[in-house]
């Protein structure tokens, strides 16, 4: 079974209305990093990835997770 990361950081920043820009200066990384996380291209640092999570006010498990394909 194939396993990867997938996040929720989209639906929570467009559910937030904020803008990639905006999350990106709020945590300390570039937009483009945002855009790669968001697609799934990049899969964050833990440090990373708790920040994003803290600025969402949510654990990191709501956030990101694993999922699984046959």
């Amino acid at each position: 079974m194939k396993e990867f990361l997938t996040n929720q950081v989209y639906e929570l920043r467009t559910k937030s209305g904020i803008t990639q820009e905006a999350l990106a200066d709020a945590i300390g990384v570039t937009r483009q990093t945002i855009i790669a996380v968001e697609k799934g291209n990049y899969t964050p640092s833990v440090i990373l990835a708790l920040k994003i999570a803290k600025f969402f006010k949510k654990s990191l498990e709501e956030v990101f997770y694993i999922k699984y394909e046959k």
